[in-house]
């Protein structure tokens, strides 16, 4: 029966597949729709070897040996996750039947393997994740001239080697056509998102600790009667993401309103986490700012369901403008209102169910958190309109449709008849990027 199904290859580098949440939803969506897939990406600690919350989705998987900072270290773990993806592609290709290939940035460097698939005729799709020199542009007070270029060159060759782009928002498929040539009918949008059953019940600002998730939430108490109210940062904590902003907001909130009746919890992981540590302790706000690491799914929505505001301290850099935040939709998936910098693609998600500031500085994240608190009517139109956007367009439910969509025009013909499949809050390893 296997050997029947179409055989779609995802290929994805910038972290164990078990932790994408993305790809673990597209891997659902083939399965549901009756293709086969297998997932080529990094070893995580764990080392499935299926994919969790998938049916039978494979992961063939690889070590990640080279990691580390500076364009050499980069060049060097690019070039070693390119040799270990062909070679791993390759003896699949032997094995067994292979319909297509489809593979998800950054980094931008699987052109050729997109050279050789379309050769011997197999479709070649690339996931557009991340707009990659606009990344780098982030993440270097001075970007190498040289560097942006070959950056530029490869986003361009992974556009146009590619049978059909996946964008996940309208500015990056309006990029793929403008800045990569690419025929607008090639490019298609699918938006991040979680599935309406990944969604627990329960209003934000609900407080009970049996709904929260694991032990590693706090209980957000400060007496036997009392509740603090919850500020939530939830996502990836890299330099690019200033989430110092909103431990800086923190400090300044417990100037304007002082410590009793609120907290910031930062959910997440990144490499900037310990220097952020050092600064609640610096700043003497460790008594309202809390850190809880990376979280599983259950933990997130928790978490998320029993905040009461939620904060994106993206600042109004081109990178943070033309994407969508992963995080962003998380929010409002929950209903939870956002306080956020004013970007075009934030909007485009949370519309209404936003307070927007200029620049982001701590002073304005820390004014609009001020002022929602006390705003009780502003906060639940705020969690309407979200949840609104959310079941009527964002979720992921919404989404796959598209996605499967790309695939019968890619592979017409071949897909068995779609399988029903359990839609009731299955539960994975969470990614909180």
């Amino acid at each position: 029966m296997a050997d029947r199904q179409p055989h779609v290859v995802i290929v994805v580098v910038n972290l164990p597949a078990e932790r994408d949440r993305r790809v673990i939803r597209e891997c659902r969506a083939l399965e549901s729709a009756g293709y086969r897939a297998t997932v080529i990406c990094p070893r995580g600690p764990a080392r499935p070897g299926v994919l969790l919350g998938t049916t039978g989705t494979a992961i063939r998987s690889f070590p990640q040996p080279l990691a580390g900072t500076g364009v050499l270290s980069f060049a060097l773990e690019f070039a070693w996750a390119l040799t270990a993806v062909t070679v791993r592609l390759l003896a699949l290709m032997l094995r067994t039947r292979v319909d297509a290939v489809q593979v998800c940035n950054p980094p931008d460097i699987f052109w050729p393997l997109a050279l050789v698939v379309r050769a011997v005729g197999r479709p070649f799709v690339f996931d557009h994740h991340d707009l990659s020199p606009e990344l780098y542009e982030c993440k270097t007070d001075r970007p190498h001239p040289v560097v942006l270029r070959v950056l530029r060159l490869c986003e361009r060759l992974s556009w146009r080697c590619a049978s059909a782009v996946v964008a996940t928002n309208e500015s990056y498929r309006r990029l793929a056509i403008s800045r990569g040539g690419c025929d607008p009918d090639r490019v298609v949008v699918v938006r991040n998102g979680p599935t309406l059953a990944e969604v627990g019940s329960g209003p934000p600002g609900h407080t009970d600790p049996a709904d929260s998730g694991a032990g590693r939430i706090p209980t957000p108490r400060t007496g036997p009667d009392r509740v603090r109210r919850t500020i939530v940062y939830l996502g990836v904590i890299n330099p690019q993401d200033h989430v110092e902003t909103a431990v800086l907001a923190a400090e300044e909130l417990a100037r304007r309103r002082g410590r009793t009746d609120w907290r910031l919890v930062v959910a997440g992981d990144g490499e900037s986490l310990p220097e952020l540590r050092r600064l609640s302790v610096e700043r003497g706000i460790d008594d309202v700012v809390e850190f809880t690491g990376w979280l599983e799914a259950d933990e997130v929505d928790g978490l998320l369901h029993a905040a009461t505001l939620a904060v994106q301290p993206d600042p109004p850099t081109r990178m943070a403008q033309l994407s969508t935040m992963a995080k962003t939709v998380e929010y409002v998936a929950r209903g939870l209102p956002v306080v956020a910098v004013d970007l075009l693609e934030t909007r485009r998600t949370a519309g209404e169910a936003a307070r927007y500031v200029p620049n982001g500085t701590p002073d304005e994240l820390a004014g609009a958190l001020d002022a929602l608190l006390d705003d009780d009517p502003a906060r639940a139109e705020m969690s309407r309109v979200a949840r609104d956007r959310f079941t009527g367009s964002l979720a992921w439910d919404h989404q796959e449709r598209a996605y499967l969509a790309l695939w019968r025009r890619l592979l017409p013909g071949t897909a068995a008849a779609p399988t029903t499949t359990d839609r009731k809050a299955t539960r994975w390893t969470s990614s909180t990027s």
